[in-house]
């Protein structure tokens, strides 16, 4: 029994890859998290999914097999590699795993990912199963090596984290991984415009070869049984075949590019035909732009994720006898901070000093909620300082002083503040804006299920690695060394102090709250860690202090 993302991780495995590398995001960090437990490969959780996709894509031009994962919202992060990467190709196979969030169970917003494999022309497969998880991420890495192309797996939610069965495993296979070797061929991979002219070329002749593979590849099944067609992919696939059981259907493992000559013949067979796909009408807009009729999103909808209650409502079907009722009433309960984390003392110094948060990713997202409500905004991962920043700039230019500005702060977390804060902050510092931008450091990527980051000491499994100085990071950044300050995330009285002064002086002001995510602390605990992190911790901390003269 195995989860979706448990699948994709053997597969990898029994594909032969070499490098799996990603950036924690709900729902694919599984992935990442199983396959470290297999032999002769190499993880890691890069600094944000851009980086993790060049990591990627440079081990599949040495001969290394590189699985690459991310959520949908990674994507976008990704999204400057990965258009060039199909131009590019690979040596050995590159397999890109997004896993959506129809519904948002823990994401900001509901996008449907099949559209970057039609804008960036790169082949998806998408799995039903846990089994089919494995089987197709198998068939992904062969289709990459085998078509010169970087290849998509696209996942949801409800496959990532349901289990299901996966047979024949036999984890004492050593399996066969490529030749390992610099693949030195600058026309293919030197993407100045001379040389992406040509490769624009070699990316359609590849699009149309595939449209005929695709037309024969067992990923794509027909089952045929009644006069009423269905096409769909993915999860919903399970979800016809329970409400509507005496359907034919073509399930499409395959959603890009689509098997036109299957799909004209499977419709041709049938008299009604209904296309059955989550979030956008991607399949139905093909299938009708041939000059198919068929029912799609005029039935079903085009928002959240479906279930067998959403088609059957769709379709006017009543709900069998048979089936029990679902419904259960469960009092309303709103998310919250873990009781004694330490982001919460920075919240209570924020609200009572009435400032503007533009917030970030993660758990102290929760600060927007009761009993905080300090939270203004929150839209991308790295946006709290960069939009502070623009605040910044427009109170600036209706005249209000330095006093009147420092209103405005913003709140990060460690792991976000590496991911894409940097940046921000630097350039905020270059643009002599003015700000106090705090980082909410809890050792940890926590709201995802502790995951290692650069800040952290630790790199993926846990193994010591080092750790970002913020006294020293600033300095570089051309910060004055007075407007940063690491403080224990604990101590709330030294927090309110401090945000008071550094709020006093002009530019960008830095302040990092260093403290333990209690969660992850019960975790170390039971691994032997704790003291050892919270030593380190404890130096970090003092020698700070001792800098700044603060005791």
């Amino acid at each position: 029994m195995l989860s979706g993302n448990e699948a994709i991780a053997l597969g990898a495995w029994e594909a032969g890859v070499a490098v799996g590398c990603g950036y924690p995001g709900t729902p694919s960090t599984e992935i990442l998290e199983a396959l470290i437990h297999y032999p002769d490969l190499y993880t890691e959780w890069s600094v944000n999914e851009k980086v993790a996709l060049e990591v990627g894509l440079g081990a599949c031009i040495a001969g290394g097999r590189a699985l690459v994962t991310m959520k949908h919202v990674g994507v976008n992060v990704a999204a400057d590699p990965l258009f060039t990467a199909a131009y590019t190709g690979v040596n050995a196979g590159l397999v890109v795993v997004t896993a959506d969030d129809p519904s948002m169970h823990s994401s900001q917003n509901e996008q449907d990912n099949r559209h970057y494999a039609i804008a960036a022309k790169l082949p998806m497969f998408e799995p039903s199963t846990p089994a089919d998880a494995r089987q197709f991420t198998r068939w992904a890495f062969e289709l990459s090596e085998g078509h010169d192309t970087p290849c998509f797996v696209r996942t949801t939610t409800r496959l990532s984290h349901s289990k299901g069965v996966v047979d024949d495993v036999d984890l004492t296979i050593k399996p066969a991984k490529h030749p390992v070797g610099v693949d030195q061929n600058p026309a293919k991979y030197v993407m100045i415009p001379g040389h992406a002219r040509g490769r624009r070329l070699a990316v359609e002749a590849r699009m149309g070869e595939l449209a005929r593979v695709v037309e024969t590849h067992p990923a794509n099944i027909l089952e045929r049984r009644g006069s009423v067609g269905v096409i769909t992919s993915g999860v919903p696939y399970s979800y016809v075949r329970e409400v509507l059981p005496d359907a034919s259907v073509l399930k499409l493992g395959i959603v890009n590019p689509l098997p036109e000559q299957l799909i004209r013949d499977f419709a041709a067979s049938v008299e009604t035909l209904y296309v059955v796909e989550e979030l956008d009408p991607i399949i139905e807009t093909q299938v009708r732009a041939w000059g198919i009729t068929c029912h799609g999103k005029d039935t079903f909808p085009t928002i959240g994720e479906f279930s067998p209650e959403v088609l059957r409502a769709s379709l006017g079907l009543s709900v069998p006898a048979s089936v029990p009722d679902g419904h259960i009433e469960v009092p309303p309960r709103l998310p919250g901070l873990c009781t004694g984390c330490p982001h919460g003392h920075v919240f209570d110094v924020l609200r009572e000093r009435g400032l503007y948060v533009s917030g970030d990713i993660g758990c102290y997202s929760l600060g927007v909620l009761p009993p905080y409500r300090i939270m203004d905004t929150l839209v991308d991962m790295g946006a709290s300082f960069t939009m502070a920043h623009g605040m910044d700039i427009v109170l600036a230019q209706a005249g209000q002083s330095h006093t009147e500005r420092a209103h405005v702060s913003a709140v990060i977390g460690d792991s976000t503040f590496a991911h894409s804060g940097i940046t921000g902050l630097l350039n905020a510092i270059w643009n002599k804006r003015d700000g106090l931008f705090v980082v909410l450091d809890n050792g940890t990527t926590a709201m995802t299920g502790a995951q290692e980051n650069p800040m952290s000491g630790e790199r993926m499994g846990h193994e010591n690695s080092t750790h970002v100085d913020y006294t020293l990071l600033c300095r570089a950044l051309g910060m004055p060394e007075e407007n940063v300050a690491v403080v224990d995330g604990n101590n709330k009285a030294l927090i309110a102090q401090t945000i008071d002064e550094l709020a006093a002086k002009p530019g960008v002001k830095l302040l990092a709250a260093v403290g333990l995510c209690i969660m992850e602390a019960k975790d170390l605990s039971k691994s032997g860690k704790l003291e050892e992190k919270k030593a380190w911790r404890a130096l970090e901390l003092s020698a700070v202090c001792k800098g700044a003269d603060r005791g």
